[in-house]
């Protein structure tokens, strides 16, 4: 299967897994700025597809855990094999392992659950006060054609990011619960370093340390869609060991708690 140019890349493409077995499905890649490595957020969203493809459409996924095992390369195809692990009267979990050439790149475990009647609360909203998508406080921090990305500091120091697709979506639920999975790992890694005391809120701070996400864990609360903006309000909870950790909650434009997330990530000084 041929990579496509990152600029030209259609989130839906990304999407279509092709069958390769049993419970088995290839994916294409895409090259991203940074160059030389998968973006993990798209090795996610792929293998939560390939999850829900042996699934009953009736339960939608509502948590996934990941593990990047060793980066993947925009070189070739991914391939994703699917165990079915449980078939309950409420609950369905699965296991995938994504493979290239090398090994395996990322190991997800997700659930699904059919729908439930019952008690529906979510703490909090959106801040009134927050700079939204188009406001000049929102500093434009996106890559390519994509993903649109803008960075919100707040008076604290702590920073938050406004995210969507920028994709003309199907109104699939799954399609957009994979964007959901691919926007999360694009909102954690500044978050960490914030914490560094050489940060210092350098605008250049990708070139000073070292990074990669190491564990990802997403909980979908309720159905979105990822190509509308979604604040993710990331929280730093400290560096140990050169591993950072970041929870975040994405809400809607519109103040519906879509989903919580939780990333811990390497991070090394460069010297």
């Amino acid at each position: 299967m041929a990579t496509p140019s990152f600029r030209t890349v259609d989130f839906v493409e990304l999407l279509t897994l092709e069958p390769h077995g049993p419970d088995t499905f290839v994916g294409t890649t895409a090259e991203y700025p940074w160059g030389g490595r998968l973006y993990g957020g798209q090795v996610v969203a792929q293998a939560l597809r390939a999850a829900i493809a042996t699934v009953d459409p009736g339960r939608p996924v509502h948590s996934l855990h990941s593990y990047f095992i060793r980066p993947g390369s925009p070189d070739e195809p991914v391939r994703f094999e699917v165990e079915r692990l449980r078939e309950g009267r409420s609950f369905t979990t699965r296991q995938v392992v994504a493979r290239q050439s090398a090994g395996a790149i990322l190991n997800l475990s997700a659930s699904f659950q059919t729908p439930e009647d019952e008690a529906d609360v979510a703490p909090g909203s959106v801040p009134d006060d927050l700079p939204r998508p188009h406001d000049p406080a929102a500093r434009n921090h996106s890559w390519g054609a994509l993903l649109e990305r803008k960075m919100v500091v707040s008076p604290e120091g702590r920073i938050g990011y406004w995210i969507r697709l920028d994709a003309d979506l199907p109104d699939d639920p799954a399609v957009h619960a994979c964007g959901l999975a691919f926007m999360s790992d694009a909102a954690p890694s500044r978050p960490a370093r914030y914490l560094h005391p050489e940060f210092a809120g350098r605008e250049d701070d990708r070139t000073w340390f070292q990074g990669a996400s190491l564990d990802h864990a997403v909980w979908f609360h309720r159905p979105s869609r990822a190509d509308e903006w979604h604040w993710f309000d990331a929280r730093t909870h400290g560096l140990s060991g050169a591993r950072g950790l970041v929870t975040a909650d994405a809400w809607t434009d519109s103040g519906v708690h879509a989903a919580s997330i939780a990333q811990q990530v390497l991070l090394r000084k460069k010297h």
